[in-house]
């Protein structure tokens, strides 16, 4: 059988979540995020094109770092207004059958016992379709806006964040036994208070001693992704995620290097190294001739917000590129924002040195994912040899155009995966687990780290 390509589409509850300006293209529908038919209908749509998952991308605050002022990411809609992300998770399981939903959401600034009851919650809504794309927040807006005096250190929120993880994992792992509701109508026992656990967690960073508020969902813990970059973030990565999304790449061999350096990671941490799916982000520009889609992209570059662009990456990084000459060469530098973005215009690019100004034209179209711009099967032709040769699992599609990039992604480009044998023509299962590890897979894989927890039942028993 030929290696299957999965899928899932990328956006964010806001305007032109990752292109900035893009909002002023006339087939442009992102204004409409504030309406629930616009959820539904993206999620029908993907669910026709068999994507395993939305992921929807978030942050909690302003990207404010650009000329040290919130006024150019207002002014340019950059992932502002931005709505919540889990809301619409609902109304969208409601409308499909197959399609999951990837919610990112912060271990830095939810609270693990609150973070756990949401997603065991959405995860019974929607029978099992639940995924968390852990995040440890780049912002200092969102650290000063939510009470801190200062942005964490980098290399500490992921410790605190792998302890973070101890915590929800005895919550969906360990505090709930299989079998504890008993729904004993005759005796007048909904559930056995035996079987019911608190977990007593005391460490460092959490203090929570209670029971999860919430009986296990049918995936007990939602599909776990991440996004790391840094030496950091990949071993957090490595140990924790079931699916690993990357803009890394801007070449087959700088994907080769990451997913071959991911899945030692893995194998150092006891894993299978192929239990983690590797998906590179990619901007899709279908075109029913090459040079149609060559017009469409520099019709799509045309929109684009430059001030817009580099307030992004200037929150993405942590750097005021409004400080630099456009035309100064971008260089290495030290902060507490997101490493990834930083060095994929940096110590990661061995494909060339990028401009400041370079590297924010590349950042505005799906920030820096690599764009295929082609028709149909020279899409199709590109995707397989990623996947082949950079030793990926599957791609993030991010839109230029919301909805119109996944529209003609759908139409067009997925039916000749599907005649190639190379993309499901249908779902195998329910779940969003079975569905990007094959039937049967409900659960995590004993090997995962959330299967080596415990919990002390005599000491739990006695709060």
């Amino acid at each position: 059988m030929k290696k299957q390509i999965h899928l899932n589409g990328f956006t964010q509850n806001s305007v032109a979540p990752h292109s900035p300006g893009l909002w002023k293209h006339p087939k442009d529908q992102g204004h409409r995020h504030r309406d629930l038919d616009y959820w539904i209908n993206l999620a029908k749509l993907l669910e026709r094109g068999k994507f395993d998952a939305i992921f929807l991308a978030d942050v909690l605050g302003i990207y404010d770092v650009y000329e040290n002022s919130y006024k150019p990411a207002i002014r340019n809609a950059v992932q502002v207004p931005l709505h919540d992300t889990l809301l619409q998770i609902s109304a969208m399981a409601a409308a499909t059958k197959h399609l999951g939903f990837a919610a990112t959401y912060s271990a830095t600034y939810t609270q693990p016992y609150k973070l756990a009851r949401e997603f065991s919650t959405l995860d019974h809504l929607s029978k099992g379709r639940v995924a968390w794309n852990i995040v440890t927040s780049y912002l200092k807006s969102e650290a000063i806006n939510l009470g801190l005096e200062k942005q964490i250190e980098h290399d500490t929120r992921y410790d605190r964040a792998d302890e973070y993880m101890d915590v929800v994992y005895k919550l969906w792992e360990k505090s709930w036994e299989d079998d504890a509701i008993k729904f004993d109508k005759k005796n007048g026992i909904y559930t056995d208070p035996e079987k019911v656990h608190p977990i007593n967690h005391k460490g460092k960073y959490f203090n929570v001693p209670g029971v999860h508020l919430v009986d296990p969902s049918p995936q007990r813990t939602p599909v776990l992704f991440q996004a790391g970059a840094s030496s950091r973030g990949r071993d957090f990565a490595a140990k924790h995620a079931e699916g690993i999304f990357t803009v890394t790449g801007n070449n087959i061999k700088e994907l080769q290097r990451f997913s071959a350096d991911i899945r030692e990671r893995a194998r150092k941490f006891g894993r299978d190294p192929y239990d983690i799916k590797i998906f590179p982000a990619i901007v899709p520009i279908v075109g029913s001739t090459e040079e149609e889609a060559k017009a469409k992209y520099e019709e799509l570059l045309s929109f684009l917000s430059y001030e817009g662009t580099a307030a992004l990456l200037s929150g993405h990084t942590g750097v005021d590129f409004s400080q630099y000459n456009p035309e100064e060469y971008v260089e290495d530098v030290i902060t507490d924002a997101s490493h990834g973005f930083l060095q994929k215009y940096t110590v990661e690019s061995t494909s060339k040195r990028w401009t400041v100004r370079e590297a924010v034209l590349h950042h505005g179209l799906g920030i820096g994912a690599m764009k295929l711009v082609g028709t149909p099967e020279q899409i199709a032709d590109k995707l397989e040899k990623m996947s082949i040769e950079g030793d990926v699992d599957g791609f993030n599609i991010i839109q230029a155009a919301s909805p119109v990039t996944l529209e003609e992604f759908v139409d067009h480009v997925v039916p000749v995966l599907q005649a190639r044998g190379i993309y499901r023509k249908e779902y195998e299962a329910n779940t969003l687990r079975e569905n990007l590890f094959g039937k049967g897979n409900i659960h995590l894989p004993n090997r995962h780290p959330a299967k080596k927890v415990s919990i002390s039942l005599q000491e739990a028993q006695s709060i």
